[in-house]
């Protein structure tokens, strides 16, 4: 492993992983960067469904195995990338889309570094944790769920 991890891994239930690539307006045009993606799935699905390419960014070498092996399986491992690092120190300039599932002082962390490095128009979706004091464009309650989960979307002005 190459750094402590701050958060482990807590998968997303299925039904928020389906409202956050509904609410990403996903293309096969897009290029879309998973942050903290563990094992994988939630840009699995979105290669597999929406043809779009992608790379997944996670500190744990064991599930990002797990995740190379789902991509393949799924026919979509030569559009994604898989790789072992800091989330914080990743280059983020090729994303139109971001998927995060961090807890809150994380995503305060990892604000400046998203409003600094995505273009104009690319989308941000978190789940379950806001960006503080700046306002999503969209907020989904997903009820009635196991968690009631939220998404969250802004788009880079």
């Amino acid at each position: 492993m190459c750094c402590r991890p701050d958060i482990g891994f807590v998968p997303t239930p299925p039904d928020a992983m389906a409202a956050m690539l509904k609410l990403a307006e996903l293309t096969g045009k897009d290029r879309v960067y998973d942050l903290g993606c563990g094992d994988g799935r939630l840009l699995i699905a979105a290669a597999s469904t929406y043809g779009c390419s992608g790379v997944g960014i996670d500190v744990d070498g064991e599930l990002l195995d797990r995740a190379r092996a789902g991509a393949a399986v799924e026919g979509v491992g030569d559009r994604l990338s898989f790789i072992q690092g800091d989330l914080f120190e990743s280059d983020l300039g090729e994303a139109t889309v971001v998927f995060i599932y961090l807890l809150p002082h994380l995503n305060l962390r990892l604000r400046p570094r998203l409003q600094a490095q995505l273009h104009s128009g690319a989308r941000l979706i978190s789940h379950q944790f806001d960006m503080g004091d700046w306002p999503p464009d969209t907020c989904l309650t997903l009820s009635p769920s196991a968690e009631d989960s939220v998404i969250y979307r802004w788009r880079i002005p």
